[in-house]
């Protein structure tokens, strides 16, 4: 079902649109967020701990050919979104056109970039034997098939932008279905290895992509395909606008491989899975929270472009409340059951992995404390096109508060591993707050005359 987006952004009330928008991109994320908790799950299962710790080692990297994607289809969503609420739709049909050009050709670079670096990579991160070869195969799947599977990021905000927010929805909902089943069968009735686990969400990708691009192909969407024409100044835009996202992938990957690199050193594999746990759990919370922040993108960003300020206020006030709920109900869940989320990815836990992973699990669960706050920051300078703050709250959250917080901590040893996220939760918190403190004059603005 498509809904009339400019209506839909520029009339309906801030907490109605809420609940249109933000409920069904969570639902999307939260689809999304399963299947890669069952991917853990199948992985941990079918193949046992080894091949569970080489799908954590290798995920930083898989993640990394995914964002330049990201970087390009949340860059380009943002000026699309604003060209549209100034009624310039040629400008956003062009934008539209290039980056989705973009996309793939980013993914024909990387892709063939770690490919070939696959073996090196792994080595890097000190593992040997069957880990590495395991890690190798599982990133090179997802290398060979990222031209025409890492698109499907990009679509999404597409198809939001133009209303189709119940068939994003249903979209992303039958990719997590789809790689679901095929990992099952791939794994768990054809005994293929862990290749065929990467095998299975790539397929899924790779049809979803083709189904979310029919609408733009038979023209009877508000985004049109049309002639490109590349400018310096709109791929400086996609980039600018794109970088937060970017930022936060390449530089939560780079931490992701430090600490994977630490805790081989500190505890093997053991330390790895369970570091692997704690990123199951993140992965499954955090979607969440990134679907309801940015599927009210595209609508802030309409109606910053249309300058009713106050509209774009009340908006946001509805993100970060319904941002903190979520939040505080995960620290309930995650502090409460760190027993039976070890079991879920670890079959046959041993006394010592179930030990540690309870008290890291305990530990993690303070990072929603306060992580909310920081999360719908972010994203609301995204929305309005400003790209530096959300930058800095992107590479400090992930980035450059863990490494200080690494050596910080480090007379804890993985105690203090596991309390860095919490502890970068709190900085980043107040780092937002800050921004918001600096830029309360220009986001109080009272609206255009009309």
């Amino acid at each position: 079902m498509c809904m009339n987006s400019t209506v839909l952004f520029s009339k309906t009330p801030p907490l109605k649109l809420f609940f249109l928008a933000s409920i069904p991109g969570a639902i999307s994320m939260l689809a999304s967020a399963l299947y890669q908790t069952l991917d853990g799950i199948f992985v941990g299962q079918f193949l046992g701990t080894t091949a569970f710790a080489a799908l954590n080692l290798a995920m930083p990297f898989v993640i990394i050919n995914f964002s330049l994607a990201d970087l390009i289809g949340v860059g380009s969503a943002v000026p699309i979104s604003v060209c549209l609420g100034k009624k310039q739709e040629q400008e956003a049909n062009n934008i539209f056109t290039c980056a989705c050009l973009m996309i793939i050709g980013a993914g024909v670079l990387i892709g063939s970039i770690l490919f070939a670096s696959a073996p090196w990579l792994i080595q890097l991160m000190g593992a040997k034997g069957e880990f590495a070869d395991l890690a190798v195969q599982y990133l090179r799947v997802y290398a060979i098939c990222s031209p025409l599977t890492t698109i499907i990021f990009a679509a999404d905000n597409y198809l939001r932008i133009c209303g189709f927010i119940r068939g994003s929805m249903f979209l992303n909902i039958l990719m997590s279905v789809l790689s679901a089943v095929l990992e099952f069968l791939f794994l768990g009735v054809f005994r293929w290895g862990i290749w065929g686990a990467a095998l299975a969400t790539c397929c899924g990708m790779l049809i979803c992509a083709v189904i979310a691009f029919i609408p733009f192909f038979r023209g009877i969407t508000l985004l049109r395909f049309c002639k490109p024409r590349f400018q310096g100044k709109m791929i400086r835009q996609i980039i600018a606008c794109g970088s937060p996202n970017f930022l936060n992938n390449i530089a939560g990957r780079i931490t992701s491989i430090l600490m994977n690199a630490i805790l081989v050193h500190l505890g093997g594999e053991t330390a790895v899975s369970v570091y692997g746990i704690l990123m199951f759990a993140d992965g499954f919370i955090q979607p969440l929270l990134y679907g309801m922040c940015d599927s009210l993108q595209p609508a802030v960003g309409y109606n910053w472009g249309a300058q009713k300020f106050s509209r774009v206020r009340a908006i946001e006030k509805c993100c970060f409340i319904a941002s903190g709920i979520v939040s505080l109900l995960s620290v309930i869940v995650i502090a409460l059951f760190p027993a039976q989320i070890t079991k879920l990815f670890v079959a046959n836990v041993s006394n010592e992995i179930l030990r540690i992973s309870v008290g890291a699990l305990q530990l993690f669960s303070l990072t929603y404390l306060t992580r909310w706050f920081s999360f719908a920051t972010q994203s609301y300078m995204l929305a309005i096109e400003k790209p530096l703050p959300a930058s800095l709250i992107s590479v400090s959250t992930a980035l450059l508060f863990p490494v200080i917080l690494v050596g910080a901590l480090w007379p804890l040893g993985l105690t203090g591993i596991w309390l860095n996220f919490a502890g970068t939760s709190i900085l980043a918190a107040i780092l937002s707050l800050i921004i918001l403190k600096k830029l309360r004059h220009e986001l109080k603005k009272p609206d255009a005359a009309v």
